[in-house]
Parts: C-alpha cells; structure tokens; sequence
C-alpha cells in the first residue's frame, strides 16, 4: 500500500483521536448527534405534607426511590420548566411537619446517563407557632450555661425551625427544632451547652425527662451538643423558619460602637432591618453589665416593637429560664 493510500486510510481514525484529544464528549455529541452530559441534581422541597419535588438541569426518569424514615409513594410524575426539570412525589399518607428525611434517588435521562441522589431534606411545616424570644445567658459559668428561652404565643409545630447566632455562623444553624408540637403560653429553653451527657431534647409530653441544671420539669428544654462558647455580649440571635423567614430576633452589643466588626453580624442585621427593627449597634441592646446571674430579659407585660425599648438587664441572681421574667432590674452603679 503506498504512503498516499495508507495516509488517506488512517486519516479517519486520526480525525476521531484528534477530536477525543480536544474532547471526547463534545466529539460523540457532534458524529452520533446525542448529548452525553449527564443530568444535574438542583435541589429538593417539600411543596406540602403529601408532595416533594426534586430538581434537575434536565428531564428525567426515576428507576429507584427511597426514603429513611421510610414514605410510601403514591405517584411520580415529571414536569419541565424553563430553567429544567422536576420530578414530583405525591405520597399516600401526609408526612409529619418539619420532620428530617433522606431522599435515596436514582434518575436516568433519555440517554441513559443516570444519576444517583442522596439528599436529607424536611417536610413541609404548614403549623410554624408564632414565637418570642424572651431572656438570654451570654455568660458561663459551671453549671450554669447560656441560654435562649423562647415563649410560644400560638399552638403549632416546631419542626424544621432553626437558631442562629451569628458570632459563630450565618451559614449554620445552632440548633434545628425536632417536630414537635407545642401549646400557647409555653416556655422553651435552648441550653447552648451539654454538661451532663444524660441530659435529652424533651420533645413529648414528659417535661421533666431530662436532668441538669435549670432543667425544671414545667419547661420544655432542648439541648446544643458540647460544651463551646457560641453566644457573646456583642451578637445577633434569629429564628428562622424552613423558607428563611424570619420569626423573631435580638442584636446585642457590649458597647454602642458605630458599625458591626464581623460581616456575620452585619448579615444578621439586614435580615432584620427588612422587618423594619435592629439596624446598628446604636440601636442594639447594650449588654454591659450582663453576668451569668443577670440575664437579657425582655419586657413581657409590653407590646414587641422589635427594639431595645422592648428589653433590660435583671438584677443579680434574677435570671428565670423558663419562668417569667423577673421585674427586678440592674441598675449600674
């Protein structure tokens, strides 16, 4: 065979290699006319107490579903959209509000390039309690730890509520309510410390289930793993809901400086500017003075203006978690 002949033989599979050395996917998709990138995984939501909806750059099948704790699928459908694809789950039996799943999935695309999904998510909590923060522990001291007590104002669920702080982190919660339901005119104490290892989230009806001090069996008491400083004098504590929303905050802060040191508390305080309250640390509740007997109380016999004006420093050994607040007030010398 001559050079010519052997050259214009081998030319095609030298085009082939070439193409694969630029890129081997881009080549397949241009010669067999199909598309090789595989589907993305954009996100989950549970859209009610019966449906959840999974996201994906492309349209896809489902070969395998799964669930722990486990929910029985009535129906799976897909639906596409400008910006992708959904795959909706209707279930049989409403799943309970705010409680945490893991989506086990398995997709496929018309290709055949699949894809497995492996996703915690929460149910949907349509019964969010309207909530007040009411007294807060910035200071440690053995056994007595930080604190955030919240007052429940309307029957509901807590599941899926998160606690920021954010002097330890905007992007994490400090602690994610279990589902559990609670009644107006309860108090509910998150301790940010666990001392005592026997010490539990009281999520029944059994109030006095869990040891530790001010740990009272009339109060609902959850606990934040180990024992790390995560609440200071100069901070910002929100609750939020599964959608972001803000249900209730407080910025704190030892001296009325002019701008907030930390962009997680800055962050914090444009959340909750956008609910008309708590824009600089001039207008912050000043904490100096708070020991770990003198705790930030709010003022619960007067209207929420969501501002300083709504709170004060207790007197020395009037700290109340999951009580009323004390009326005593600290007065500087």
């Amino acid at each position: 065979m001559s050079k010519i002949k052997k050259l214009l033989f081998w030319s095609p599979v030298l085009m082939i290699l070439g193409f694969a050395a630029c890129s081997t996917e881009q080549s397949l998709q241009k010669i067999l006319g199909v598309s090789m990138e595989a589907p993305v995984f954009l996100g989950v939501k549970a859209l009610s107490t019966h449906t959840i909806r999974f996201d994906f750059s492309k349209p896809v099948t489902v070969s395998s579903l799964n669930f722990d704790p486990p929910l029985k699928t009535e129906s799976i459908t897909g639906e596409t959209s400008p910006g992708g694809a959904a795959i909706m789950v209707n279930l049989a039996e409403a799943m309970n509000a705010g409680e945490r799943f893991v989506a086990d999935l398995l997709v496929k695309d018309e290709q055949e390039n699949t894809l497995g999904v492996l996703i915690p998510f929460h149910s949907r909590n349509e019964r969010v309690p309207r909530l007040l923060i009411t007294e807060l522990r910035t200071e440690y001291a053995k056994p007595k730890v930080e604190f955030v007590e919240i007052k429940i104002q309307s029957a509901g669920n807590l599941g899926a509520i998160r606690l920021f702080i954010a002097g330890t982190s905007m992007t994490e919660p400090v602690f994610e309510f279990p589902s559990v339901e609670v009644a107006a005119g309860e108090y509910l104490v998150l301790h940010l410390r666990t001392l005592d290892p026997a010490s539990v989230n009281e999520t029944g009806s059994d109030l006095g289930l869990s040891p530790g001090t001010e740990a009272f069996p009339d109060t609902r008491d959850f606990w934040v793993p180990e024992s790390l400083k995560r609440l200071r004098k100069t901070d910002a504590v929100l609750l939020m809901d599964q959608d972001d929303t803000v249900l209730d905050g407080i910025l704190l802060s030892e001296n009325p400086g002019n701008t907030w040191a930390k962009e997680d508390l800055h962050q914090a305080a444009e959340l909750l500017a956008a609910r008309k309250a708590w824009v600089s640390p001039q207008e912050a509740v000043i904490t100096k003075g708070t020991t770990a007997t003198r705790t930030i109380c709010r003022d619960e016999a007067a209207a929420d203006t969501n501002s300083a004006a709504d709170w004060y420093i207790t007197a020395t050994s009037q700290a109340s978690p999951g009580k009323p607040n004390s009326n005593k007030r600290y007065e500087p010398k």
